[in-house]
């Protein structure tokens, strides 16, 4: 008997092909992800990297009160730990962006089928973990096929994250990476720039906000489309009531607020202390001095000093990781704790602030207006003001990029005198106008500059530190890099010499003219701004400081030779060439405030000089200490004679040129000090010490041409004294600033004459001559 053969049924072919269809997709989605996990296609990192993925971190700079000073950065993003974020951030984001975040390892199929589904108009299918590898390992895709084989890799490389990392640190991570826009990338970032609080500190509409940026931050981009941003920020809120994150009365009552940004702008031209940070930043970038490349020997010895001394000269260069590569300042997430003290750094700029937009400016702008020469002395010729605008113009960056595209002088000297549309500076805030690049170079030349550095006298650590009036604009820094005559400023370092020697404050010497005979012929006699009171009587020697007075001067110059002068100096931190002619008692050399202030707290610190301290400690991104530093301190000349400098230069503030600190601003404490006026008042100092606090002040035009035409307006005691003094109003001021024990100069024992020179003066006391 023959078997017939069974027939399948139609329907059974067709329901192996529906089958096979179905199952084809998984099927190839299981392929791709085996061969993406093998990294046979595309890019899968190591286990390595996903360890240690790269991200740019911010360098941040610590105040020594524990603020932020500011940032050096590639991306503006600082690391934030997920028990210094806020529970509103955390739960808006999972909400919002991933709400099985908790349940799935990486990837989220229910969210994947609805996505493809609903061709993702019902929400995406990615997890946070997948955004994450995207930021992480993934550039732009170029083209959607491209953007197709990452979708492949994220699902892998989220995987392998979920295996890495806890949910928490994935969050971090996530919060970390995300670039907010407006130069804040990350959360911390973000807090700061957009609501000025730390993460931890972020309320729920705050958290909202940022969170709902995250879907499209250009679109939702708080400065430029509020209303949506409000918009998406109540989607967020939505999402976290669906959730159980919040209640329907809480949603719908933020929902009412209106969004209240305090956006910080991010530049490294605000905030306080940007001259300290441009130094700072200069400094642990500098390369190692070669003479080869220096035109000039004495800067390179200079440098060469400062590169051996100063443990933060070169530091990128003299301290590489463990690896052997350099740190980078912009990308490794350094932390620099500095000596700064933010509450005495915004004393300082105010006191610069109020003392040159208020006083000094506008006395300046009355003098010179309607002058065709102006703001240039009036006998200056007009080659001197051609010549001083040319060199003005060589200096410019558009000059710079003018001369790069090869074009000619007299091309480039048409355009800077094309009107343009620029920004330049007033006291009031900035003015846009149109102005040619030539007349805004001589409208900024009106303004004259300052300069203050404070510092702990003992330790030598830099307090506050302000190069200038304004670093958007002039950023010159006249602490560190500007160098100045200093006038009499350097007489204490004669007058060292002498009590060094067989004199003491209340030794007496002839007020009398003396002619000092040149090497190179003829004689050399300075003469007094008015000392006429006490001509050819015997004066002391405390008088002769308090007063200026160079008819002494120059007789203790003769004595004791300008070249130890210059050798004392060089003992106490003064690096600058100086050339050895006797015309250096009066303070022709040019120095920074930077050498000059160290060398005043020589005399309050017993004779020790100690280098001044910006850093105390650098660490790495994960806290680990790099670098820990201290000062420099010499010993340079005994107690003895430092407590009598410290008498003379007492005299000079109770009863000489800078008097005016107790009848005017009403001092009462111990202070010993020293105005300075350079040659046509171009340059006006004070120096000025307390037992807790030693600071200096510079005043000038940005040319020694620009300058008042009176010694009454020009002198230093009118110039920067008056700085000093609303500084340290301010700091006294101040209940929550405690300064070290010791309220006055301590007197070494064995020290037993009268160094108030009682019965000897012939000078009467409390009088201001307003002598240099």
């Amino acid at each position: 008997m023959r078997k017939e053969k069974t027939q399948s049924s139609p329907n059974t072919k067709y329901i192996k092909i529906f089958w096979g269809l179905f199952a084809a997709p998984f099927i190839l989605f299981i392929l791709l992800f085996v061969l993406v996990s093998s990294g046979l296609i595309g890019y899968v990192p190591t286990w390595e990297e996903l360890e240690n993925p790269k991200s740019n971190l911010a360098t941040q700079v610590y105040s020594a009160d524990g603020k932020v000073l500011g940032t050096f950065f590639k991306e503006n993003r600082m690391l934030t730990k997920y028990e210094d974020l806020s529970p509103n951030i955390i739960n808006a984001l999972v909400a919002t962006e991933d709400e099985r975040f908790y349940d799935h390892s990486g990837i989220d199929f229910q969210a994947l089928m609805r996505a493809v589904v609903f061709v993702g108009t019902k929400g995406g299918g990615s997890t946070i973990t997948q955004q994450l590898a995207k930021q992480l390992f993934h550039a732009p895709a170029e083209d959607k096929w491209e953007r197709i084989f990452q979708k492949f890799n994220e699902w892998v490389i989220a995987v392998m994250l979920e295996k890495r990392y806890t949910k928490e640190e994935i969050l971090t991570l996530y919060l970390n990476k995300f670039d907010f826009l407006n130069l804040a990338v990350g959360i911390q970032s973000a807090s700061h720039v957009y609501f000025n609080k730390l993460p931890k500190d972020l309320n729920l509409q705050e958290s909202a906000m940022l969170i709902g940026m995250c879907k499209n931050p250009s679109l939702y981009n708080p400065l430029r489309r509020l209303q949506k941003v409000t918009n998406r920020r109540n989607d967020v809120l939505n999402q976290m009531y669906k959730n159980n994150f919040i209640d329907k009365s809480k949603r719908d009552s933020i929902k009412l607020i209106p969004i209240d940004l305090d956006f910080q702008r991010v530049d490294h031209s605000l905030g306080l202390a940007p001259y300290f940070r441009e130094h700072l930043r200069l400094l642990m970038q500098a390369k190692e001095p070669d003479e080869d490349d220096y035109a000039d020997w004495h800067q390179y010895q200079v440098d060469s000093v400062e590169w051996v001394h100063n443990p933060l000269y070169g530091w990128l260069e003299k301290n590489p990781k463990p690896d052997g590569t350099k740190y980078d300042l912009y990308r490794d997430g350094l932390r620099i704790y500095t000596t700064i003290d933010s509450r005495l750094q915004t004393y300082a700029e105010n006191a610069v602030v109020e003392h040159m937009s208020k006083s000094l400016q506008p006395d300046f702008f009355k003098e010179q207006k309607g002058r065709d020469k102006a703001p240039f002395a009036w006998d200056m010729t007009d080659e001197q003001v051609n010549e001083i605008m040319t060199r003005a113009m060589k200096q410019t960056d558009r000059y710079r990029a003018y001369k790069n595209n090869d074009m000619s002088d007299d091309s480039i000297k048409y355009y800077f005198n094309q009107p343009v549309e620029m920004t330049v500076f007033s006291w009031k805030g900035n003015i846009d106008t149109v102005m040619s690049p030539m007349d805004s170079l001589r409208y900024h030349k009106f303004f004259l500059r300052a300069g203050l550095m404070s510092m702990d006298p003992f330790n030598g650590q830099v307090r506050a530190y302000v190069g200038g009036i304004n670093f958007q604009h002039f950023q010159y820094d006249m602490v560190h890099d500007g160098r100045r005559q200093v006038g009499s400023t350097f007489k204490p370092i004669l007058y060292s010499l002498a009590l060094q020697e067989d004199f003491t404050p209340c030794s007496t010497l002839p007020n009398i003219p003396h002619s000092i005979a040149l090497p190179e012929g003829g004689v050399w006699t300075p003469a007094n701004a008015d000392m006429s009171k006490t001509d050819g009587k015997m004066i002391t020697l405390k008088d002769a400081l308090a007063h200026s007075n160079n008819y002494i001067s120059a007789q203790l110059v003769d004595r004791y030779s300008p070249s130890a002068m210059i050798s004392l100096a060089e003992k106490m931190g003064i690096t600058t060439h100086m050339d050895a002619v006797p015309s250096i008692c009066l303070g022709t050399p040019d120095i920074s405030l930077y050498e000059m202030l160290p060398m005043y707290c020589t005399f309050g610190n017993k004779g020790v000089y100690t280098r001044p301290q910006i850093v105390t400690q650098i660490r790495d991104k994960n806290g680990n200490v790099l670098s820990t530093m201290s000062t420099e301190r010499t010993e340079v000349y005994n107690e003895k004679t430092a407590y009598l400098m410290v008498n003379l230069l007492e005299g000079v503030v109770n009863r000489g040129t800078s008097v005016r600190l107790r009848y005017r601003y009403g001092f009462k404490m111990p202070i010993y000090g020293k105005t300075g006026t350079t040659q046509n008042h171009s340059d006006g100092w004070f120096f000025g010490v307390t037992p807790q606090l030693a600071s200096g002040v510079w005043v000038g035009g940005e040319d020694r041409s620009v300058h008042f035409k009176n010694i009454t307006q020009g002198q230093g005691a009118n110039m920067a004294l008056p700085i000093w003094a609303l500084y340290m109003q301010q700091v006294i001021k101040d209940s929550t600033i405690v300064f070290p024990d010791g309220t006055y100069f301590e007197k070494p024992q064995g020290l037993e004459f009268d160094v108030n020179c009682s019965g000897q003066s012939e000078l009467a006391p409390e009088t201001d001559y307003g002598l240099e």
